[in-house]
């Protein structure tokens, strides 16, 4: 608005004040209206309607429930080995050998080889949660507010980001422990190695524990990424009410 014109908006308003009652005047709303100003602040609202508090506690409840969740489902007799969708497969340089494998008399040690992979990782799931646990505690103001206001998968690429490399040093000698006692796997080993020497496979297949430990792994944070859609899809369902406000402000629910 030119001062010219701001100018002519306060004469008329003077004027107006000497034709009409004291009591009949709003001063204070012509004014605000000449001035270009709203006569009403307007009101904060989603994510910077959130204290800091807020924000850092409700996203800490939240990641400890879906890592806490994520494990307790893995971490038991059949949390990957009867979920067909979590199941660790054979590695693909057995898959393709398995036909041949069973022609040949080997289904069952394949048999025994897929469930052994899959009862190590069962195993070696429970020592991911004090570090899960302790990555939320040690999470900044700054990390809660790019989870809550980041993608779907922020807090999962945050878990990952954050204890990826500790847990595969966690995983790695459980899952050995276990598989070491297969005959098939002790093979697999030799030859597998041979041939990621040679770049013939992926060095992450050259051995059985590596593989089931990066399966393994991988299947975390998937499943902790689904609790957490979960959450972001339906905060009222979240669990309490902090959880409800903060993640009902992130998406506007």
């Amino acid at each position: 608005m030119t001062n010219t014109l701001v100018k002519a908006r306060l004469a008329l308003a003077a004027g107006l004040v000497l034709t009409l009652p004291a009591h009949a005047f709003d001063w204070n709303g012509l004014l605000k209206g000449v001035l270009g100003q709203p006569e009403t602040q307007q009101t904060t609202t989603g994510v910077d309607a959130l204290s800091s508090t807020e924000i850092n506690t409700g996203l800490k409840e939240a990641l400890t429930r879906g890592a806490e969740a994520a494990v307790g489902q893995l971490g038991q007799k059949d949390g990957f080995f009867g979920n067909t969708q979590l199941r660790i497969p054979l590695p693909e340089p057995l898959q393709k050998a398995e036909k041949a494998m069973r022609l040949l008399g080997m289904g069952k040690q394949a048999d025994e080889l897929l469930l052994t992979m899959n009862r190590a990782a069962e195993a070696a799931v429970p020592e991911a949660k004090t570090l899960l646990v302790d990555a939320v505690k040690e999470m900044t103001l700054e990390d809660a507010k790019g989870i809550l206001t980041g993608g779907e998968t922020s807090a999962t690429d945050f878990f990952r980001r954050k204890t990826e490399t500790k847990l595969n040093d966690r995983f790695l000698p459980v899952v050995k422990t276990t598989t070491d006692k297969v005959g098939l796997a002790q093979q697999y080993n030799r030859y597998a190695g041979t041939a990621a020497q040679f770049n013939l496979i992926d060095k992450k297949q050259a051995n059985v524990e590596q593989y089931v430990t990066q399966q393994a792994l991988d299947r975390l944070y998937i499943l902790i990424g689904e609790k957490e859609a979960e959450i972001r899809a339906n905060p009222l369902k979240a669990g309490s009410d902090l959880l409800k406000k903060v993640f009902g402000a992130a998406t506007s629910k």
